[in-house]
């Protein structure tokens, strides 16, 4: 696995790449500037958005196979959410997103809370989930209010 900080400096992300044999273009470098200083959560499309704004022409299956090698490194995680792959630093994943049905809202879960169920999921099937890499649907305490 990778690094897992919050601080992961872009000069040893480029180390690391130039290391294990890949090209570092000057697409990949804006691209893994904007993934890597980004606060939060951020889709490709938000990344390549982003990008094309210093540097036009950058192809969004280049954001997506960066994106990747990221995530294989180590770099930066991912969660499925209702508009699909959302990304951030790795040292990060420490909260299950829930989205409203209703509203769109997402709320944050602590990793910490979804301990006595991953326990009845290993327990009952065997099975290890990670509750980092999708959102739970359901519907938030306001809009539950106005049903």
């Amino acid at each position: 696995m990778g690094p897992g900080k919050d601080n992961i400096e872009l000069e040893n992300v480029l180390r690391t790449l130039r290391e294990r044999g890949h090209r570092v273009t000057p697409q990949r470098r804006a691209i893994l500037r904007e993934a890597l200083s980004t606060r939060g959560h951020i889709s490709p499309g938000g990344v390549a958005h982003a990008v094309a704004q210093r540097l036009p022409g950058v192809n969004a299956s280049t954001v997506y196979r960066t994106l990747g090698l990221l995530e294989q490194l180590g770099f930066v995680s991912h969660s499925h959410g209702e508009e699909g792959y959302a990304y951030h630093l790795a040292g990060r994943a420490d909260h299950v997103h829930l989205v409203c049905n209703a509203c769109g809202r997402d709320l944050s879960l602590d990793i910490a809370e979804t301990r006595s169920l991953a326990g009845a999921i290993e327990r009952q099937n065997g099975f290890t989930p990670d509750f980092t890499h999708f959102a739970i649907s359901g519907v938030c305490g306001k809009c539950r209010e106005t049903f």
